[in-house]
């Protein structure tokens, strides 16, 4: 009963899902394409729930809690290294805090 309605999920995922792939190829700035390749994470978490619905199996929530630890990583990472041009700060270097 839905299965209708999941699959039409499904469909609007993958749409959303090429919009960020746009997204995140065409730019313009690096914010953009940081929050494209979030919301990506996002969406595919999202694609991967709605077939757990689809087969009535919980085989892929370790897939979910992986992928969306991985997508909160790669962007903090990528938002720090927007803001400050660098990842991972060395021990005991200098820093720049005013």
């Amino acid at each position: 009963m839905n299965q209708p309605i999941l699959t039409a999920a499904l469909v609007i995922l993958g749409l959303a899902l090429l919009a960020c792939v746009f997204r995140l190829l065409a730019g313009p700035t690096r914010s953009d394409r940081v929050a494209a390749l979030d919301t990506i994470g996002i969406d595919v978490l999202a694609m991967i729930a709605v077939i757990c619905m689809l087969l009535d199996t919980q085989d892929f929530l370790e897939i979910i809690l992986v992928i969306g630890i991985l997508t909160f990583i790669g962007t903090t990472a990528l938002a720090r290294y927007i803001e400050r041009g660098i990842v991972m700060e060395e021990e005991g270097g200098d820093r720049n805090d005013t």
